[in-house]
């Protein structure tokens, strides 16, 4: 919180600026199309469930990103907010972060149900499950975990130092999940193409191992810089640079598959992949994560 008062830290607030509202915005465009959104097939009451489910996710985090743009204005600009106000308010931010990622659990049941119904075919029902089932399981559980884990310690109560362990791990977390997701679509895209899929086309290549060992990479990375930093008692004493080349790369990562997308089109023709990170992504917004990346990483203060 201390850093973002200082005047020499203007880039750094721009950019934590413009992240949220990409945050807010996407997520509240995502919002309102689901509420308009519907599926009628065999399969009418799991879609209903996880679509009106994943919606009131979906909102929660719009309300997130919204008090999040607000109170980035209010306390890094305006100065119109106190310290332990912007504290409440962060608390609430992650809170409904939390309710977000919960939304997700009925989503994995269905995968993993739908993989166990004897009468879907054997090859759908293990692609769904690696696809949908498994990712949602994981996600739906370990992230509300470290959040709500994070929204305790993020006490004006409380020492300094719980609420730095749980924000590192809370972040590591996400890259893990990150890849788990990515990964796992991935994998259903080449069990539904065969594996000519990435060896025919080197820009499928690419983005895949950008995906399996670029995003597991840069996984390991935050997870070793978290170890190093879990003693650390309070977040002034971070190296916010280290920080900035970690969010620089997970949102180059998002910018690159994008930009291939655009100059290159669907390679190897239309599938899950590309359906996934263009159309059903709700994570796109992390596009926008180098404007805040890029002023960490070459902030001239240690």
């Amino acid at each position: 919180m201390m850093m973002l008062n200082a005047k020499s830290d203007l880039p750094v607030k721009i950019g934590l600026l413009f992240v949220a509202l990409a945050w807010f915005s996407f997520t509240f465009y995502e919002f309102v199309n689901g509420l308009f959104h519907g599926g009628y097939t065999s399969q009418f009451f799991w879609i209903l469930l996880t679509d009106t489910v994943g919606c009131v996710g979906l909102g929660f985090r719009t309300v997130a990103g919204f008090i999040a743009v607000i109170t980035i204005l209010l306390y890094a600009f305006k100065r119109g907010l106190s310290r332990p106000k912007a504290i409440m308010s962060l608390r609430l931010v992650v809170l409904l972060e939390a309710a977000y990622w919960l939304s997700l659990f009925p989503s994995g049941v269905w995968g993993v149900t739908y993989f166990t119904d004897a009468t879907s075919a054997a090859f759908l029902g293990t692609g769904f499950l690696i696809e949908t089932g498994l990712p949602c399981i994981v996600e739906s559980i370990v992230m509300p975990i470290v959040l709500v884990k994070l929204f305790f310690e993020l006490s004006p109560n409380k020492p300094v130092r719980g609420a730095v362990k749980w924000g590192l791990l809370s972040g590591t977390f996400y890259l893990f999940v990150s890849w788990l997701n990515n990964t796992s679509i991935w994998t259903a895209a080449l069990m539904e193409k065969g594996i000519e899929y990435i060896s025919l086309y080197p820009i499928n290549l690419f983005s895949f191992a950008m995906t399996a060992v670029g995003l597991l990479l840069l996984t390991a990375y935050a997870a070793y810089f978290s170890k190093k930093s879990l003693g650390e008692e309070s977040f002034e004493k971070l190296n916010l640079r280290k920080i900035g080349l970690t969010v620089t790369a997970f949102g180059l990562y998002f910018d690159l598959n994008y930009v291939l997308w655009l100059f290159f089109g669907s390679v190897g023709g239309w599938g899950t992949w590309y359906a996934w990170i263009l159309g059903h992504n709700m994570d796109l917004w992390i596009l926008s994560a180098p404007l805040l990346g890029l002023p960490l990483l070459f902030r001239r203060k240690p």
